[in-house]
């Protein structure tokens, strides 16, 4: 199968073609695409000039910082106008490894549709937090698990692998927030259409070079909208033959 890694960026000059090379090394049927918002910093240029001896090194650049939600619709429309079985995402600071990847095939191998790369299912944590945010990160969590009754642990890990068909069904392009709001619609979506979703254990390092690009509101933009959601949920296009074995497994 043939997969494809989306890397949102914005001033990753520190991180992008180190990270890309990275990728491309651990299977030969992994491909890159950058999806860049303009970022001053050069990380685009540095992308195109690697193209050149990299014909598995893409580049989407976009006029502006338009947010990490759009940023993974331009990825997902490039995979999937591409012919990509698999479309993988992933930050581009690091805090995702890329050794993780092969468990991520070998589940999608096993018959899953969508794995997680989870920091809260046995073998899974974080490195280098601060207590507060491990906290916070740990109820936001445990918050939208309860309120939209989705049995996934991780609900706003951004290190994910979705199927060709999870996204032709659940229909990403429709969702109009972003950030951590994106990414719980999203695996909403995915539980409610009646996919099989599953974690495997990740360590998320947080980034050594470069500037965090968090956005702390985001955190509490999210949280009203797992709130909102949870009582006037989204029309949810459902699979066909959709399987009733939905639990994520860890």
């Amino acid at each position: 199968m043939r997969a494809i890694v989306i890397l949102p960026s914005y001033n990753e000059a520190e991180n992008v073609l180190l990270l890309s090379a990275d990728v491309l090394s651990r299977d030969r049927a992994l491909d890159v695409v950058v999806v860049d918002d303009n970022s001053p910093d050069g990380t685009a240029d540095l992308v195109s000039g690697a193209m050149e001896d990299e014909p598995r090194l893409h580049l989407v650049k976009r006029s502006g910082k338009l947010g990490l939600g759009s940023a993974y619709q331009a990825g997902f429309t490039f995979g999937l106008e591409h012919g990509y079985d698999l479309i993988i995402t992933m930050d581009c600071d690091y805090s995702h490894h890329p050794k993780h990847l092969p468990q991520f095939l070998e589940s999608i191998e096993q018959g899953n549709d969508m794995v997680i790369g989870s920091r809260y299912v046995p073998g899974g944590g974080i490195s280098n937090w601060p207590k507060r945010r491990r906290l916070l990160s740990r109820f936001a969590n445990f918050y939208t698990r309860l309120l939209l009754r989705i049995p996934v642990h991780d609900c706003t890990a951004g290190y994910r692998c979705y199927t060709r068909e999870v996204l032709e069904t659940v229909d990403p392009s429709a969702i109009r927030s972003s950030g951590y709001a994106f990414l719980e619609d999203m695996v909403m979506r995915v539980h409610r259409a009646g996919f099989r979703i599953h974690e495997v254990p990740i360590i998320f390092e947080d980034r050594t070079r470069g500037a965090s690009k968090i956005n702390h509101s985001e955190i509490y933009l999210a949280a009203w909208h797992v709130l909102r959601t949870a009582f006037s949920g989204p029309a949810v296009t459902r699979r066909v033959n959709a399987r009733s074995d939905t639990t994520a497994s860890q």
